[in-house]
């Protein structure tokens, strides 16, 4: 039971290192000057994550450029991850088509694991990569590839059993169609590249 459905991978941890990612990427809100209340905590064994910073859109994501969509990639990516560990999945309907089938297909999924007292410990998604030629596919629509994997997730229940747990799995190719419009990106769909037999 994978909660990565048809997507694969994410952005940068919040204590990912520098040089994973030089080009604009998301970004995480400060947890440099934590207060004693809001200090981050992620999810463990003894129960859900708590104060996980929100994903914010970096100023790059916003333009229809090459560079745009790469960092709006990354930023989608960014919100999955926050989902997973959160159950909120409002960031990530904020930036998906609800064309995007495969997103409506997490979102089932991630909500049905953080409701019932049920939660999702780890699975962070790390992007590795992001490229796209930035042709048009369709109006005001772009192909990005994206090479991503997803840290090892625990499906705890709500007596704080363990259901299943996922062990980290290599990176896979993703693809993702985004359109643009009022100035701003969406994801219309994303989907793991083909796999070779």
């Amino acid at each position: 039971m994978s909660v990565s459905a048809c997507t694969g991978g994410g952005a940068p941890p919040p204590d990912s290192s520098p040089s994973e990612s030089q080009s604009p990427a998301a970004s995480f809100a400060p947890s440099a000057t934590p207060t004693s209340s809001a200090v981050y905590k992620p999810a463990d064994a003894s129960g859900r994550a708590q104060n996980v910073p929100v994903p914010v859109l970096p100023e790059a994501a916003k333009a229809e450029t090459k560079e745009g969509l790469e960092a709006f990639a990354r930023y989608w990516y960014a919100t999955l991850s926050y989902a997973y560990e959160t159950g909120d999945i409002e960031p990530l309907e904020l930036v998906s088509s609800s064309k995007c089938v495969s997103c409506g297909r997490v979102k089932e999924v991630v909500q049905g694991w953080h409701s019932e007292g049920r939660w999702l410990a780890g699975g962070k998604m790390v992007v590795e990569g992001v490229q796209t030629n930035f042709i048009e596919t369709g109006p005001a629509e772009y192909q990005v590839l994206i090479q991503v994997y997803q840290d090892a997730l625990s499906y705890y229940r709500g007596d704080k059993t363990l259901d299943e747990k996922t062990e980290t799995g290599p990176a896979t190719g993703d693809i993702m169609i985004a359109s643009y419009g009022g100035g701003a990106w969406k994801a219309v769909t994303v989907e793991h590249l083909a796999k070779g037999g």
